[in-house]
């Protein structure tokens, strides 16, 4: 089995890009991108229609409902089950989309875990039923690692609470004594480049071109079945959406400020995708088609 990556920023055509060399290249697609994962949030994460993800099979679009929690080691996780898949098909692999962070950390791995057993699960568990005290107890033993994780987050306080009690070190320590694995050694990764302006253009166009196809009537839907606490709806093209249904901002604004967040993240795609791997091979959108079947 084959496999390679395409990244870039938003709306630089990764979507439609993978479609083709998949189907010259006999491969499967898995989407990294952070909001594909999820179903019933089609609009505002642009993800592939329905004619294209039957045209190529895809992994990582519509696995989990909006409220559910994903991270790294669930990504992960997924990774290794779609690999096997394409070895039992006898596919080839192409990983695509904007959230680069998951590639990344496909290729530094993540630390594995002491053994858990049932009594340590169900004293956490007992701990877990006094949220601000667990996460009191930890920012005392261990600040460092706490500093980045929000009082709330039950899910982060709970896998730090079962390292701590599993093990007997902090979740510092136990990182430091077991440092991360990559989950694959080394893989032909390709950018689009394009220029930040085009990307504003083709961004506008977007943003018009979802609220065209019902972008506001999603997010009402959304937010009328899974609240506005889960992640998800914290999402660029949510929150300004949110913002006009309760009266902040006009529509003509609401559509302004969804192009420049989103014009934003692309910067900050870019400057990641360019600073974070190494022989990265970068091409206009003309020209990486090209570029990746020479290889």
């Amino acid at each position: 089995m084959n496999q390679l990556a395409i990244i870039g920023p938003t709306a630089s055509g990764k979507s439609d890009l993978a479609i083709k060399i998949a189907l010259k290249t006999n491969a499967y697609i898995l989407s990294i991108d952070s909001l594909s994962i999820y179903k019933e949030i089609d609009v505002v994460s642009a993800k592939p229609s329905k004619e294209e993800l039957e045209t190529v099979k895809h992994f990582g679009i519509n696995v989990l409902d909006p409220d559910a929690y994903f991270s790294v080691d669930i990504f992960i996780s997924l990774y290794k089950d779609v690999v096997k898949q394409c070895k039992e098909d006898g596919k080839n692999l192409i990983i695509v989309g904007g959230t680069s962070f998951y590639l990344k950390s496909l290729m530094q791995g993540l630390s594995s875990l002491p053994e858990i057993t049932q009594e340590i699960k169900s004293k956490v568990s007992k701990l877990l039923k006094d949220l601000p005290a667990s996460y009191k107890l930890l920012l005392q033993k261990d600040a460092l690692y706490m500093k980045n994780i929000d009082k709330n987050d039950s899910y982060r306080i709970e896998k730090a609470l079962l390292i701590y009690e599993a093990s007997g070190l902090t979740p510092t320590e136990w990182f430091v004594k077991n440092p991360p694995q990559p989950v694959i050694e080394k893989m032909p990764i390709y950018n689009i480049d394009v220029s930040r302006e085009l990307i504003r253009q083709r961004i506008q166009k977007r943003s018009e071109k979802m609220l065209e196809m019902g972008l506001i009537d999603e997010v009402c839907a959304l937010e009328h079945k899974y609240s506005r606490l889960p992640h998800a709806m914290k999402s660029i093209g949510i929150v300004e959406v949110l913002d006009f249904l309760d009266g902040k901002i006009e529509k003509s604004e609401m559509l302004e400020l969804i192009s420049i967040h989103t014009a934003q993240l692309a910067k900050r795609q870019q400057t990641f995708n360019k600073t974070q791997f190494e022989g990265l091979v970068s091409a206009p959108l003309e020209e990486i088609e090209e570029v990746i079947l020479s290889q």
